[in-house]
């Protein structure tokens, strides 16, 4: 991998953090939990796939600034009161949110699958790791409020858009040894532009075996 790095920008992790952390606030909202419940799905929902990262995967690594830059949880404090405070106003932010969303999802690829990388993980490992740092905070989310976690439902492509950033992030710094920076902005766009046509044509992944998949296509 190229000696050079590819930093997330603070004001896009801070904003990032903050899209996400509203998301598992409405979340929680529309599940009825107080204001304690409402914070906790607000932090999973926003940094649990770092917290993944840092704490299963790659521990050891140094301290995550997850943790030690209180503008982060400050952030999610934030969330969680504008989400208990104007809930029914954030909906006409959901394009906005969206749009966070989908750049978050390639550059949190990319970052993780870096960090992953420069510890020493295989490729294919750093690309797991990548794809649950971009959406280990939904899945924990699902998780902690008793869901059949949606990432394993069929529905649109989300977790395969992320495994496409990290899949590009690898291509271009393992073996093309492109710098990091430019790499990851390549994932960053790949990912939102699959993601935008996601949205936008509604392509959806299908339940294994279902009728029209495999053997079953071809039975009478």
């Amino acid at each position: 991998m190229q000696p050079g790095l590819f930093a997330l920008p603070l004001w896009f992790d801070l904003g990032a953090t903050f899209a996400f952390a509203l998301t598992g606030a409405l979340a929680a909202i529309r599940r009825g939990y107080d204001i304690v419940g409402v914070f906790f799905l607000a932090l999973v929902s926003s940094i649990g796939g770092g917290l993944i990262r840092d704490g299963v995967f790659i521990p050891g690594t140094g301290a995550t600034p997850l943790l030690t830059d209180p503008r982060y949880i400050e952030l999610i404090v934030a969330a969680t009161i504008a989400g208990a405070l104007f809930g029914r106003h954030v909906k006409k932010f959901h394009r906005l949110i969206a749009v966070i969303d989908a750049l978050g999802l390639g550059a949190y690829a990319a970052f993780g699958t870096q960090k992953a990388l420069v510890a020493g993980l295989a490729v294919p490992a750093a690309i797991l790791v990548g794809v649950i740092n971009a959406a280990g905070g939904g899945l924990l989310r699902d998780i902690i409020t008793r869901q059949e976690p949606l990432v394993f439902k069929p529905g649109q492509f989300y977790v395969l858009t992320a495994l496409a950033g990290a899949v590009v992030f690898v291509f271009f710094t393992v073996e093309l040894e492109m710098d990091a920076t430019l790499a990851a902005l390549a994932a960053i766009v790949s990912t939102f532009l699959f993601r935008v046509l996601t949205i936008a044509f509604n392509w959806r992944t299908t339940p294994v075996g279902a009728p029209g998949n495999g053997d079953d296509a071809a039975a009478p």
